[in-house]
This record gives structure tokens, sequence and C-alpha cells, in this order.
């Protein structure tokens, strides 16, 4: 029997955002994941404390927009970018998903006000951490494609 539910978070032009539960029957936790491509600004020696430094912002971000009725304060933030291959003019993949904890209130996974709660706290994360990033750029995907690009194939 199929529990888990997802839903997608449309309005944000350079990441694909859902938000999820794995038990929508014993409803006590929603994740919100972000998934977007970097691409590095600069070289740098230390992209590990660059990316550590990101995910340390992004908490405090979290935290700032929390809605402490709805969330318990507890939350687990997970940033996976690798830190190895990073380098200028290469496109990196970065999934974040944070784990928040609802916190005693009977709420259904559909509700508008989950929805809300979770737009309200990706829009802080992209305000304070992806729009005019030192380090890198933000795109949906990997490849640009152009409208040329998508005319010529449709036409053979």
């Amino acid at each position: 029997m199929k529990k888990g539910k997802t839903s997608q978070i449309q309005g944000f032009k350079t990441a694909k955002v859902i938000y999820g539960t794995v038990d929508s029957v014993n409803f006590k936790s929603v994740y919100l994941n972000i998934q977007t491509w970097v691409d590095p600004k600069i070289n740098s020696e230390n992209w590990n404390r660059i990316v550590l430094n990101l995910s340390r912002a992004i908490k405090h971000s979290v935290l700032e927009s929390l809605d402490k009725i709805l969330f318990d304060n507890k939350f687990i933030v997970d940033l996976d970018l690798r830190s190895s291959g990073l380098q200028k003019g290469k496109k990196s993949f970065l999934n974040l998903e944070i784990n928040f904890y609802l916190s005693g209130s009977e709420t259904d996974f559909k509700s508008r006000r989950i929805k809300d709660a979770l737009k309200k706290v990706c829009k802080q994360v992209f305000q304070d951490n992806f729009t005019n990033n030192e380090y890198f750029k933000f795109h949906l995907t990997k490849t640009k494609k152009t409208k040329v690009e998508k005319t010529e194939t449709d036409n053979l």
C-alpha cells in the first residue's frame, strides 16, 4: 500500500521544488526538496569550506522563516553538492532536502497552510542564499536549450 505523497511548488525559475511525505496516513513529517544546477563563478582552492558555509547559511534562513506553530523547531538540512568536482565553467548538480516535523496539530498533507509555509521557507532560502550568490550561478537544467534548437528538432 502506497502511503507517500508529493506535490510541486511553482514559481522558481532556477530550481525544481517538491515537497512530500513518506507516510500520509500517520502524517508527522514533511520534506522539502530543491534541485538545481550550480555553475561556479570563480575558481577556489577550498570548495569544501564554501559548501559548508552555504549549508550553514541555508540552516539560518530556514530557522528565520520557519512557521513555529505548524512545525517543530528541530529540522534536518541535507545539502548534497560534490565539492570535489567543482570548477569554473562546469555545472554541478545540487540537491537540497529539508525535513520538517509537525508540532502536534492535526493537519492534512494537502492543506494550503503547509504549502504556504513551505513556499515561505523556500523563498527565504532563495533570497538569502541563491539570489546574488558570490560563488555560484544557479540554473534549472544542465544544458541550456534555446528556442531555435527546439524548433529545428521539431521540424525533423
